[in-house]
């Protein structure tokens, strides 16, 4: 840097991939001059399937925020490799003395953070910011705790808590000059999976505020046409702030139970936060060992157990990489408590094809429905037949996706063992396992 000029910062996005109400980069700007970049972590792409859809849609997250960005007056530097030496190295190429994050409360961000803060040193200055969540993990406490464990008495505190105000996207001068970055490029779209970044995101958001809000409290766990706002990829990813969801959609008609929601992911957030164990360990620890037997997990992940509303939902998950809440928490109860099968398993496979896949709400809420989570209740059980008959009483949601019962009528469509073993080998259904139906009145 010459005498003169403006100090250069710079912002490493991960889960914002937005420029409205990015602290990070606000921060950033009020410095000087801006580098912004994104490094694809070679570690995670090596630590799990990261598949086609969402390859997919990060490219167009990225692909957006490169163009939002020069709407700003700067561009995108992407990389790939270790995430810690690119990071470094990207400052040490910008003369950058500062580099501005999210922050996050993963156990693997959290060890990525601690590298980068050791490889830094004293050369180099990192700076975390909030806009993961609503409230910052850690802002609302119990008296005499590190975190609420159940959610009633934390929903209650987080509604009255302060907020930040939402920051308008900043004017930046580039400070990136001629860094080279990898290109983003187009690539093919899976078919059916919405478009990735923010400025698809916002547009999904202001019509569901303007023609689905009020509908929601009637139409959210709905089955065939649910009526959630299909924002949790968005939100998950980062085009979205979740202040900015909740500040747009307060006071609205219906507003109060999709708000709801929002809670339950910052509630997720402070105990991942206080637990990081949590992730994958029993938040409360039941006696005996976990089971997984691997032909019982097979049929369940292929979607061939027999039980027509939970093979619907697994071949959903497969073919779209996205299934409503609803039915997630029905293929969920029927793997643990009927199957008896470790919640681990289950969570492990979501994760893997969900184009959500958020490690707090996914392994917290997998924990909460196989009893071993926040406010567990080890003897519910969600009845696969009930919820189908309650939540897909047509049978529409299981047509669409298990096309052998396409032509049963409403009537036998949730039940198909009543027709017989016979009858089912014809349809090319499996026979869902003695005492394995969960049927109740």
């Amino acid at each position: 840097m010459t005498a003169g000029e403006a100090p250069v910062a710079l912002v490493v996005f991960t889960r914002d991939l937005r420029v409205l109400d990015n602290p990070a980069l606000v921060a950033a700007a009020r410095g000087g001059r801006v580098v912004c970049a994104f490094v694809r972590d070679a570690a995670i792409v090596r630590g799990r399937p990261f598949d086609a859809r969402r390859d997919a849609f990060l490219t167009e997250c990225l692909s957006d925020l490169d163009a939002a960005l020069g709407r700003l007056g700067t561009r995108l530097v992407v990389r790939a490799g270790e995430w810690v030496d690119e990071v470094v190295h990207l400052a040490a190429e910008a003369g950058a003395r500062a580099v501005h994050l999210s922050d996050d409360v993963t156990p693997y961000a959290r060890r990525r953070f601690a590298r980068l803060e050791a490889a830094a040193g004293t050369r180099l200055e990192i700076r975390r910011h909030p806009g993961l969540s609503v409230v910052p993990p850690g802002a609302v406490l119990p008296a005499g705790g590190d975190h609420y464990h159940v959610f009633t008495p934390y929903h209650r505190r987080w509604l009255a808590a302060p907020r930040r105000p939402v920051l308008a996207a900043p004017r930046l001068r580039d400070g990136g000059g001629d860094l080279p970055g990898l290109p983003v490029p187009p690539g093919p779209r899976p078919a059916g999976i919405d478009h990735g970044g923010e400025r698809a995101a916002r547009a999904r958001l202001d019509a569901w505020l303007r023609d689905a809000l009020p509908d929601y409290a009637r139409r959210r766990d709905a089955l065939e046409r649910p009526g959630g706002a299909r924002l949790s990829a968005a939100l998950h990813f980062g085009c979205l702030s979740p202040l900015a969801v909740v500040e747009a959609a307060a006071r609205r008609p219906g507003a109060d139970g999709f708000v709801r929601q929002l809670c339950w992911r910052d509630f997720y957030l402070q105990v991942l936060s206080a637990r990081p164990d949590a992730a994958w360990d029993d938040y409360v620890a039941r006696p005996g060992a976990p089971r997984r037997d691997p032909g019982v997990l097979a049929a369940w992940r292929e979607g061939r157990t027999g039980v027509p509303i939970v093979d619907a939902a697994m071949r959903q998950l497969t073919a779209e990489g996205l299934v409503p809440n609803r039915a997630r928490m029905v293929v969920a109860s029927y793997l643990t408590k009927t199957l008896g099968q470790d919640w681990r398993c289950g969570a492990r496979h979501f994760l893997d094809h969900l184009l959500d896949a958020d490690l707090a709400v996914n392994n917290l809420n997998w924990q909460w429905t196989a009893g071993h989570g926040t406010g567990s209740h080890p003897k519910r059980v969600l009845s696969p037949t009930r919820q189908a008959r309650r939540f897909d009483p047509g049978g529409d949601y299981v047509r669409r996706h298990v096309p052998e019962l396409a032509a049963l009528d409403a009537s036998v469509i949730h039940e198909p063992w009543r027709l017989g073993a016979a009858a089912l080998a014809r349809l090319g259904y499996p026979l869902a396992q003695d005492g394995l139906m969960a049927v109740q009145p």
